[in-house]
């Protein structure tokens, strides 16, 4: 088998279950590997595999490779190409019976997978947004753009699209669409471009930063009388007293409200409630500003 093996054609199994003796739990059945693995090392196991069970050992063995992969019916069509790939191995009469058991046998686990599987229905990608097709697959930025969406972040963004750039060029390109750009161009662009947002947006935060340097760092400040006592004292100033004809506090009540709230507490520490001082502010709820005996006269002051 030793000089035949570097003539072994593969298939591209996209699924494949290897391990060296150590850790095999069903040596008959197990795909050894004792080196680093490599698609070729897989495909001389199985062929090995094939030439070396009983015939009475193949419908056992299909069935242990097919509980070990996600997806059964695409490693049985695997490998029938690989049988298809090396039929020279099998030109001896032994050898051809072999070769005919465990094609019929394929055919029975396919028609078998086919039954039982329950097929989704699936939306077919229209083919103007598939820019190229290979053997086992179509390539579609257009279908990657919707996973970007679902991606945590840009780490997972910028692994699946180095990903999807790195199979289309390994790939067998059987067609490219050629009103759509170059599949790995365009993930190569769209790399660049959430590189492009991270260093705009650290730019962002470092100007923000340095922005927030230049602010005085404060505490908020605690008042010792009512909370409609105090806010009062910002009505009269907004709306009674005035300075050359204008208030001698000017500006929006929405205003007013975040400076009292963003600047003070309440005479027990607590927060104070935007909406209670945004009420106290209205010149209608003159019920919630103090009565005149318990008022804060800020006229008398001045």
């Amino acid at each position: 088998m030793n000089s035949k093996e570097e003539n072994i054609k593969t298939a591209p199994f996209p699924e494949h279950v290897a391990v060296p003796t150590a850790q095999a739990q069903n040596p008959l059945f197990d795909i050894i590997i004792e080196e680093e693995f490599t698609l070729q090392k897989y495909c001389n196991a199985l062929i090995e595999k094939i030439l070396t069970l009983r015939q009475s050992q193949f419908p056992s063995f299909i069935n242990y490779q097919c509980n070990q992969v996600k997806n059964p019916l695409t490693w049985i069509n695997k490998l029938e190409k690989l049988l298809a790939n090396n039929e020279t191995f099998f030109s001896s009469k032994t050898a051809l019976s072999r070769y005919n058991k465990l094609y019929t046998l394929i055919d029975r686990k396919r028609t078998e997978l086919q039954s039982t599987s329950v097929k989704e229905p699936v939306i077919k990608t229209p083919k103007k947004y598939i820019n190229a097709e290979s053997e086992d697959r179509y390539f579609s930025f257009y279908e990657i753009k919707k996973q970007l969406e679902n991606c945590a972040n840009d780490n997972e963004k910028i692994l699946l699209l180095t990903k999807e750039k790195f199979e289309y060029q390994q790939a067998n390109i059987e067609f490219i669409n050629q009103k759509t750009p170059l599949y790995d161009e365009q993930c190569c662009k769209e790399i660049e471009h959430i590189y492009a947002l991270q260093k705009l947006q650290a730019a962002l935060e470092l100007n923000k930063k340095e922005n927030n340097t230049n602010q005085i760092p404060f505490n908020k400040v605690k008042f010792n009388c009512n909370v409609n006592q105090f806010v009062d004292i910002f009505y009269q100033l907004h709306r009674e007293l005035f300075c050359e004809g204008k208030p001698f506090i000017d500006g929006s009540v929405n205003d007013m409200v975040a400076i009292i709230v963003n600047s003070f507490l309440d005479k027990d520490g607590n927060e104070i409630s935007p909406q209670t001082v945004e009420t106290i502010l209205k010149p209608s709820r003159a019920d919630k500003r103090p009565k005149p005996h318990k008022r804060i006269d800020i006229d008398k002051l001045l």
